[in-house]
């Protein structure tokens, strides 16, 4: 196979690589081509394979490599009939049992990632880490996405780039956001934009590092590690947190057109002209950080503006967490505990109106759902949980 050349993939090859190692944990498993115009984490991963294989690399844990969606990659396209990114939810799961002529493509493909990360989750050991490789359709920087846990936190800190908070937030059914619900390590690598033959170079290092970081492969073991390392510390940039305040959604027949040149985490200014949508232009309802602004067809999501997280906010919430002081919001009137979900908490709307979003954000509920006339406030930091 040529390098950088997509060849054709069916669901019997989804696995690219299953490699056991001699104790057997931890465990990494890293996800390629969730979107199918996402081509770099494929190439990424096919080289480490065949490094792994060719340099008869000992891993001391275990590393899985899956495909994600095979019916889009071979077409060339992001989806077809939904994002395969958007639908990981519990009442989605329990209805994955049907015969597979009831279902779409992309449920075909999240059934079969689903029954293997099941099977990898009741056969090894642990402590287990998730690692979803993507591009962008405008030009980046590298940069993580994570749900905001302390463990994820921590793994993060190994990669000197931009992490973004709280993307969970905004977009409803992410494959991580679930696996984080679950309590496992889970980072998402945005490598550069699709086409760059940097962004392969991007997702490969990342893999490496992570299996270093992981404890998975001995830094000496790696002849090249330092090349790796090297790939990030060539980018010049920093290891901080950016928060998302601002999503633009679109609905499905918008006429959506962004600005050309607009690269992530360029400051914008308020009022600034970003895009037309349905010949309306949009201008910026605040200042900050333009973060994944849309250069391709399919997309629910136009733009988003980050805010640069201080690093006495971040201290802050480490020692409030720890310290379990989240327990003290079940004693505001208006607050109380889910009594079905221990990481939940149901808030009064008129109680959360006079309680800014970054106190909840500092004892980690970054994700807010309305049902049932309330907000549901929940918390990112888990105990591993049997899956389901």
């Amino acid at each position: 196979m040529e390098p950088n050349k997509m060849e054709s993939f069916t669901r019997e090859n989804r696995i690219l690589g299953n490699f056991y190692g001699t104790k057997n944990s931890p465990t990494v498993i890293v996800f390629a081509g969730i979107h199918g115009n996402e081509k770099a984490g494929v190439f990424a991963a096919r080289n480490v394979i065949a490094k792994i294989r060719e340099r008869n690399l000992k891993l001391r844990g275990n590393l899985h490599i899956i495909l994600g969606n095979i019916n889009a990659l071979n077409k060339g396209i992001r989806f077809e009939h939904v994002d395969l990114n958007r639908i990981w939810r519990n009442r989605n799961i329990g209805q994955l049992g049907g015969d597979d002529k009831e279902f779409n493509a992309e449920i075909i493909e999240q059934k079969d990632i689903f029954v293997i990360i099941k099977n990898i989750l009741a056969h090894e050991k642990g402590p287990f880490y998730f690692l979803d490789l993507h591009t962008t359709s405008a030009s980046s920087v590298p940069f993580i996405t994570i749900s905001d846990s302390l463990n994820n936190r921590k793994f993060s800190s190994n990669f000197p780039i931009p992490v973004v908070l709280g993307i969970e937030e905004y977009l409803d059914g992410p494959l991580l956001t679930f696996i984080n619900e679950y309590g496992h390590i889970a980072l998402g690598f945005e490598g550069g934009s699709h086409e760059s033959p940097s962004s392969v170079v991007n997702c490969e290092a990342f893999i490496w590092k992570a299996l270093v970081h992981a404890k998975c492969l001995k830094k000496s073991h790696l002849s090249d590690y330092q090349e790796y390392q090297k790939t990030f510390l060539d980018l010049g940039c920093e290891y901080q947190f950016f928060a998302i305040k601002y999503r633009y959604e679109l609905d499905q027949d918008d006429d959506f057109s962004m600005r050309p040149g607009f690269e992530n985490f360029e400051s914008i200014d308020k009022g600034e002209y970003l895009a037309t949508n349905n010949g309306v232009e949009i201008n910026a309802p605040r200042g900050g950080k333009i973060f994944m602004p849309l250069y391709q067809e399919l997309g629910e999501d136009g733009f988003f503006i980050l805010q640069k997280i201080s690093k006495f906010w971040l201290n802050a919430s480490i020692v409030a967490r720890k310290l379990k002081i989240n327990q003290f919001l079940r004693l505001i009137p208006g607050v109380k505990k889910d009594p079905e979900n221990n990481y939940t908490l149901i808030v009064n709307p008129k109680v959360a109106r006079f309680m800014a979003t970054p106190i909840f954000h500092l004892f980690g509920y970054r994700q807010q759902i309305y049902k049932d006339n309330k907000l549901h406030f929940i918390k990112r930091d888990r105990k591993i949980s049997e899956f389901l």
